[in-house]
């Protein structure tokens, strides 16, 4: 999806995008663009402080080289199946933009739904363009219907504004949240191809939505209808609407059995999941978890993802599948004082220059060429041999073929955490 969001505002602007993200995703969303051969700024978010800050930021970037830019903030996560209106829709929202006014983009509702904040637009400024009488919070079901019977939009969390207007209202608004983001900005350290904002100014910005902090109290905002096919896929609920059905309603993907089963959205990553006899189900099964959940509970997941945290688990936030500059790797078994890996190295890639205080590493090459340092000996590794990492000793793995370079990697020893590794030299700017 963030690859369509990308191709999708390219056809609105030629402009190099802005993408703002944790840096626990920097080499994730690196690779995605890498993979449509489009050429972006990643700015790396210290904390996630909500959307309002993180406008802020990339007004601020914008504001360095024009003033008097336009700018269209895109969430990464939307699906739109009307391009074309998409692309009508947001030049409706660049005139009104244009001549001053802080635009959001309203959904036309197609049914009662409570997941979504709704806005309540006024008259008309201009065609297809409104004035914006209130925006609203997620309503119960009750108030989702009264909302759908009088012509609200849902917000969609889109919006456009020329970058000097924004700021402005943010000066009178949030003030606090602009000096911090100044400050973060200024403050910014060049990494490799990443700006990473400055820490402990960032962190002094108000957790704010942009909706709060700026579009509920400006009296320049306005909304312009769309009809383009929209969903905000923030729930497993909401891919299911979106996702081609069987006959019996039912999405599966991966290796999934079903019988006599209704309007179930069933995700499998790597093994058999079979449901029988079921209805309405999400059912979710990764490397490290499974998720089962009623399909009109699925946007209570966060829920879980509290009680995770306040639990002490590391599921919600460890994926098993990780990027890196050089590549990736994905962890296939844990268990006491031992875990295996399958690590990619791209071409030409190379791991930082390390050693580890507490693990052994044993590497098996399954597929392309390796280039071992161990110690002072450096050896080439083809496939199906193999080489022994002893513990404290200097190493790096690097891929000196033209084809991705794939190895079993198999840790033993009593801490196998990612905080382990003691860099002495790395290409990519890594401390």
């Amino acid at each position: 999806m963030i690859q369509e969001t990308v191709l999708r505002a390219a056809q609105l602007t030629s402009e190099a995008p802005i993408i703002l993200c944790n840096e626990e995703h920097r080499f994730m969303v690196a690779q995605q663009m890498q993979e449509i051969g489009v050429n972006i700024r990643i700015v790396l978010e210290p904390e996630a402080r909500d959307t309002a800050p993180a406008a802020a930021v990339g007004t601020r970037l914008v504001e360095i080289e024009d003033p008097n830019a336009l700018v269209l903030l895109l969430p990464a996560d939307h699906s739109i199946a009307d391009e074309g209106a998409f692309v009508e829709a947001g030049r409706r929202a660049a005139s009104a933009a244009d001549a001053g006014r802080l635009v959001t983009f309203g959904m036309k509702a197609t049914e009662p739904n409570t997941g979504y904040g709704y806005i309540r637009p006024n008259s008309p400024l201009s065609e297809g363009v409104f004035s914006v009488a209130e925006f609203v919070e997620k309503p119960n079901i009750e108030t989702a219907i009264e909302y759908l019977r009088a012509g609200y939009l849902w917000n969609s969390g889109m919006f456009m504004f020329r970058v000097d207007v924004f700021r402005k209202e943010l000066e009178n608004f949030s003030p606090e949240i602009l000096s911090a983001v100044d400050a973060a900005v200024a403050s910014a350290e060049r990494d490799v191809d990443f700006l990473r904002l400055g820490r402990e100014a960032f962190s002094k910005a108000p957790r704010i939505s942009i909706d709060v902090a700026v579009m509920e109290k400006t009296q320049s905002a306005a909304v312009v209808p769309a009809a383009i096919g929209w969903s905000d896929v923030g729930s497993w609920s909401s891919l299911w609407q979106i996702s081609s059905r069987d006959n019996a309603g039912n999405v599966s993907t991966g290796d999934v059995v079903l019988h006599d089963s209704v309007n179930c959205y069933v995700r499998s990553e790597k093994r058999m999941v079979a449901l029988v006899g079921t209805e309405d189900l999400i059912v979710i099964s990764t490397d490290d978890a499974i998720l089962v959940a009623s399909k009109d509970k699925s946007q209570d997941v966060k829920k879980l993802v509290e009680a995770l945290k306040a639990d002490g688990r590391m599921e919600y936030l460890s994926h098993t599948h990780v990027y890196r500059p050089w590549g990736e790797y994905q962890t296939v078994d844990t268990g006491d004082r031992f875990q295996v890996k399958q690590i990619m190295v791209k071409p030409g890639g190379r791991l930082s220059l390390q050693y580890h205080n507490h693990r052994a590493e044993h590497w098996i090459v399954v597929e392309g060429t390796a280039l071992v340092t161990c110690g002072d000996k450096v050896t080439t590794l083809k496939e199906n041999e193999s080489t022994y990492i002893p513990v404290g000793a200097k190493h790096r793995l690097e891929n000196p073929g033209d084809t991705p370079l794939r190895i079993i990697e198999v840790q033993s020893g009593s801490y196998l955490g990612e905080d382990d590794i003691v860099r002495l030299e790395d290409v990519y700017g890594r401390k």
